[in-house]
């Protein structure tokens, strides 16, 4: 399952792109199961807020234990393809487990990813972020919204937004008058592999449906990331075995 030039092609235009069924329905039952059991989703919860002031609950960790996210994050069928986005090595940064349950899961504001990773120290743009739907994700439930095109924007200013840091409003305003949204609407097991600058927000889920899912986020390795103590270049992500999800 890794992607054609006519992939790489569309992602590079568009600034995402949509894999179908890239796990299987047990491999994401058996993610949902740590969801729910499991000591690192437990241990490592999140919780802020958007405009509104609605909860937006999410796990956030940075290292490869052996777990089962670990597994997923290391699966060659991400590793390699986002090898081939990049069109260079790969180094992993971190992964997320977003929780937005039914009736209370807030909005996620408009953002880029590197509008965060920049001031994280990260030297270049050369990263890119993959988005697992545990559920089902629709637009009742607050599927993702990307505006197509837009990482060739290039990185616009982020500020507070509710208890969010949310990209420029008046520039995302003009970007919608630009670039197509898109819904992704997206089954279980499937995958959006995304450009760090895309911008993309989602909405609250007022349905009867929860929408857990899980994001992979990765840098090209040689992307120096500076810190208090010089530049530091994170290691090669290691490829795991297909099955070990």
């Amino acid at each position: 399952m890794y992607l054609s030039k006519d992939d790489v092609q569309r992602y590079n235009q568009d600034g995402f792109l949509l894999v179908p069924d890239l796990f299987s329905a047990g491999e994401v039952q058996r993610m949902i199961q740590e969801i729910r059991g499991g000591e690192r989703i437990a241990s490592a919860e999140i919780n802020t807020s958007d405009s509104l002031g609605m909860k937006v609950k999410l796990t956030y960790w940075e290292n490869l234990i052996g777990d089962i996210w670990s597994a997923a994050s290391t699966c060659p069928r991400v590793v390699n393809n986002v090898r081939i986005l990049l069109g260079e090595e790969a180094a992993f940064f971190h992964g997320k487990v977003m929780l937005k349950e039914a009736h209370t899961g807030g909005a996620w504001e408009w953002h880029q990813d590197y509008g965060y990773w920049y001031d994280q120290g990260f030297m270049y743009p050369r990263m890119l972020s993959v988005f697992v739907a545990l559920d089902a994700a629709t637009q009742l439930n607050g599927c993702l919204r990307v505006l197509k095109g837009s990482h060739k924007l290039g990185r616009l200013s982020h500020g507070a937004v509710g208890g969010q840091t949310g990209a420029d409003p008046a520039r995302v305003a003009a970007a919608e008058e630009l670039h197509e949204t898109v819904h992704c609407e997206m089954t279980p097991g499937s995958v959006l592999f995304f450009d760090s600058n895309l911008l993309h927000c989602s909405s609250a889920n007022d349905s009867d449906f929860h929408r857990h899912s899980f994001i992979m986020c990765y840098s090209a390795w040689d992307n120096p990331q500076q810190t208090e103590n010089g530049f530091v270049r994170r290691e090669p992500c290691p490829v795991g075995a297909d099955d070990s999800i």
